[in-house]
């Protein structure tokens, strides 16, 4: 038996729960033992562009906020899979969500003009940012607030819900809803200037 287990099973008969009660572990000990599964599991559910640290820390960020709940009526590795599995699946929309934004609005980013540039890409890239900006003017203010809080400035939902003074399940709504809205169009603001 580990130290750590010892002295929490010492603190649990001190608490009146009796010695054969199994040990609850605590987040040090989960971390210690679990973390290289959860970066390997990480890993291969994420994909190749997958950010394994992001996931890994945002997988113990869950598990030591949900830890109380956890009750132990499935194994703690059944737990922990399934805590990575919707993180992972989570990041994997994230980015998929994010190259179809920015396949949208390439070259939003200022930047200075390449050398290499000559004057017909300068012009498409002015044209497509120009496009890009009424699109998302058009949008409702709460919309258009949501994406570019979210997608230009990279705040996670819970920094938008206190900027904003929403909950974040509000937010996520929100957002789902400003996204759809603006690719919508977007998309028939391409088609139709195609067509001219």
């Amino acid at each position: 038996m580990t130290s750590m287990a010892v002295h929490d099973g010492r603190r649990r008969e001190a608490r009146g729960a009796g010695p054969t009660s199994a040990p609850r572990p605590t987040f040090a000990a989960i971390y210690a033992e679990h973390a290289p599964t959860v970066a390997r599991w990480a890993a291969r559910l994420g994909g190749p562009a997958a950010d394994v640290e992001d996931i890994t820390q945002e997988v113990f960020l869950v598990v030591d906020r949900r830890l109380p709940e956890f009750r132990g009526e499935s194994r703690l590795t059944t737990w922990l899979f399934g805590i990575t599995a919707k993180v992972a699946a989570n990041e994997r929309r994230r980015r998929k969500l994010r190259e179809l934004w920015f396949r949208f609005a390439p070259g939003l980013v200022e930047r200075a003009p390449a050398a290499t540039d000559g004057a017909l890409e300068q012009l498409e890239m002015r044209e497509r940012r120009a496009l890009f900006h009424r699109v998302l003017d058009s949008l409702g203010e709460r919309h258009r607030r949501v994406l570019v809080l979210f997608e230009l400035e990279e705040l996670s939902v819970d920094e938008i819900a206190e900027l904003m003074q929403l909950r974040p399940g509000n937010v996520r709504v929100l957002l789902h809803r400003a996204r759809a809205a603006f690719l919508k169009t977007m998309v028939g603001r391409e088609l139709a200037e195609e067509l001219r």
